[in-house]
């Protein structure tokens, strides 16, 4: 297997040069840059890239998906050109990486050491996996879709695919995808080209990359990625298990850290919320609290303007309007809450994968 070279530099719209932030050279990991996702749609190139083993390369035109397994009555084979034949749906979706805000844990757990940028919103096309199941004829017996990878790599002296399994009734929700296109443009390799699953409002390990096999098994699968990594073990206030859905975040991406904000001035304060399996936004609230001395904190959170989001699986923009009296340093703050009634937690929620990473987002400004 032979791997694309991945370009460290990518264009975004206009003459602007996206440079994600490399995280690990090889395989390559990189981290949205933090303007990016200031973007309603995250631009391809400035999109985050999580890889374990390596990029495969593998023309279109080679393309297989075999799909199949204990449960499926008619297994059967299928090619790009054929796929390409199908009802396409589009849908704006947040994938995030589920250790994304790792690095924020104390103590931190082993693993790459995100900070709160391995995330990003994209416009996905693709056809529903239901459709390709019911030609497979899946029968009642399945309790999981078990999805590989064209990606292995060693794992404790043994090659290893890369596969996850969702739920049977998730992987035939309508919204669950086979996607060939990113923003309107086919998929790039190291964001799963030539086919990608996509399942919105999962963590993004459920979306599998460089999609080759789907077989339906009457038992829970244990894999690796699925029972030992990717997994909460050890969680606080968190059952064991594998990880699931996204859980409610907010970020702030204006001002930028360490921006010099004038005193009496109205400051906008700008972000981004979302939150996991289709649950809508409740709302958005900020704060700013003055750091040199606690009898001048600006008590409570303000109720921030949340704009709807493009669908039920993309992020809304809010803004809130802030204008500082004191000079010195502050902390903004924002905190989001879903319909659900799950609210962003003062801190990090530790477990031993630094999975579901999920505080109050902070940005340390000096009002001068």
């Amino acid at each position: 297997m032979t791997a694309w070279p991945v370009p460290h530099d990518f264009r975004g719209p206009g003459a602007t040069v996206w440079t994600p932030e490399t995280v690990t050279a090889d395989p390559y990991n990189a981290q949205t840059p933090s303007a990016a996702l200031a973007e309603p749609v995250t631009p391809v190139g400035a999109f985050f890239v999580r890889d374990h083993f390596g990029v495969p390369r593998t023309a279109p035109g080679d393309w297989r998906l075999r799909i199949g397994g204990a449960a499926a009555a008619a297994p059967f084979a299928i090619g790009y050109e054929e796929l390409l034949t199908m009802e396409h749906r589009e849908l704006d979706v947040v994938v995030e990486c589920a250790g994304n805000g790792r690095g924020l844990m104390t103590p931190r757990p082993p693993g790459l050491p995100w900070s709160q940028q391995a995330v990003g919103c994209a416009h996905f096309a693709g056809v529903p996996f239901r459709a390709l199941a019911g030609r497979a004829l899946i029968g009642p017996a399945a309790v999981e879709v078990v999805f590989t990878g064209a990606d292995s790599g060693p794992v404790r002296g043994r090659r290893t695919a890369f596969e996850r399994s969702i739920p049977l009734a998730v992987a035939l929700h309508p919204d669950t995808l086979l996607v060939t296109r990113m923003n309107g443009e086919p998929l790039a390799p190291e964001h799963g080209a030539p086919v990608r699953l996509v399942v919105p409002g999962r963590y993004a390990v459920a979306d599998v990359k460089w999609l080759v096999g789907a077989r339906a098994v009457t038992r829970p699968f244990t894999g690796v990625f699925q029972a030992e990594q990717y997994s909460y073990v050890a969680s606080r206030g968190t059952p064991d298990g594998p990880v699931a859905a996204v859980r409610v975040k907010s970020l702030i991406t204006e001002p930028e850290p360490d921006t010099a904000v004038r005193r009496g001035h109205e400051t906008l304060v700008r972000g981004r919320a979302w939150s996991g399996g289709g649950v809508p936004l409740l709302s958005v609230g900020a704060r700013a609290e003055y750091e040199e001395d606690d009898s001048h904190h600006e008590r409570g959170w303000h109720e921030a303007v949340l704009e709807p989001a493009p669908g039920p699986y993309g992020w809304s923009a809010w803004s809130y309007r802030w204008t500082p009296q004191r000079p010195g340093p502050y902390r903004l703050l924002s905190r989001a809450t879903d319909a659900h009634g799950d609210v962003q937690p003062a801190t990090a929620p530790w477990n031993a994968g630094g999975y579901g990473c999920n505080p109050v987002a902070s940005v340390d400004v000096v009002v001068v």
